[in-house]
């Protein structure tokens, strides 16, 4: 998919110890802990070290929390930043270039279907994977020489706090895993809270191009657009990416188009596209992609990103 290259929120900070909070927060971010821990637990039963991964596998948690983490899922490289565990990640796909901490990081190459004699290279006893049918022979191999695999994926927003709370579990630190997750909610709230337009603006967002892909309600950018205040012109689908004909596009005339700095030129040179009256009309919404592209845990700035964009261009040009 051309969307599905970025993603994070709250990088490299450097956070207080949890005792040096009052002991009435720091007793609700304990029990907070717990029912996380029991939230992930594959079943309620006394000493449980297993938890239940995105590809539905059970993974043993090791007592000693993971120090040598590939993780092969931007997403989760941003997460694993985000809850100050960035020093310990010691492999990373193409795309994972935030926070710029992470450039840092040995690149070992692709995160779909990886190198797997790669990531055995970089010495991991954690590898973190997105949590794809394609990626099922890649954990399977390195399962087989003996490494912990963790699959994992965030189509929602919702899902955010789930792969904290596993990501937390394998790091050993499940507070700052609920300290991200109650940030990133506390951000999307205040967008959420933000006064509402009279009639939500429908945008046309196109994710791929041959065939036309665009957003549907099964995707957490549907659930983005939503909480800034607007809606995705084909919200009726209920898949995440639905492909869609041009004259559908044109019959439901959207109020304004997104699309990234580099496909603008496209949208406003190419005759196809000119058939759209928001793209004559040069009703563009020019986004973030390295920002908004990604379900992690800079979602809470995705949205206020959004919201900023659908604010400067009412303001700019009346939605007719």
């Amino acid at each position: 998919m051309a969307t599905g290259r970025e993603y994070s929120h709250m990088t490299g900070r450097d956070r207080a110890s949890p005792y040096s909070e009052s002991p009435v927060l720091f007793a609700h971010r304990w029990l907070a802990a717990v029912l996380l821990l029991s939230a992930c637990a594959p079943e309620p039963r006394t000493g449980a070290t297993a938890l239940i991964d995105d590809h539905g596998d059970t993974v043993q948690v090791a007592a000693a929390p993971a120090q040598r983490i590939v993780s092969l899922n931007p997403a989760t490289t941003e997460a694993l930043f985000a809850m100050g565990a960035g020093a310990r990640v010691v492999g990373r796909t193409h795309w994972d270039l935030y926070p710029e901490a992470a450039r840092a990081v040995p690149d070992l190459g692709a995160g779909m279907q990886p190198n797997v004699e790669a990531v055995l290279g970089a010495r991991p006893d954690l590898v973190v994977l997105y949590a794809s049918a394609g990626n099922r022979d890649a954990a399977t191999k390195l399962r087989a020489a003996g490494v912990r695999v963790i699959a994992l994926r965030t189509d929602h927003v919702a899902d955010l706090r789930r792969m904290l709370g596993i990501l937390g579990r394998a790091v050993g630190d499940t507070l700052a895993a609920i300290a991200v997750a109650d940030s990133v909610e506390a951000t999307l709230a205040a967008v959420r809270a933000m006064p509402r337009y009279a009639t939500p603006p429908r945008l046309f967002w196109r994710l791929w191009d041959g065939p036309i892909m665009t957003v549907g309600r099964g995707s957490f950018l549907h659930e983005l657009v939503e909480i800034a205040g607007g809606t995705t012109l084909f919200a009726d689908r209920p898949e995440p990416s639905p492909t869609i004909a041009l004259e559908e596009i044109v019959r439901r005339d959207p109020d304004f188009i997104v699309t990234g700095p580099v496909s603008l030129a496209a949208w406003r040179m190419e005759a196809r596209w000119q058939t759209i009256p928001a793209a004559r009309a040069g009703r563009f919404l020019v986004v973030d992609t390295a920002l908004v592209g990604r379900p992690g845990v800079r979602m809470g700035e995705a949205a206020r990103h959004l919201r900023a964009l659908l604010d400067s261009a009412a303001s700019a040009a009346p939605r007719r």
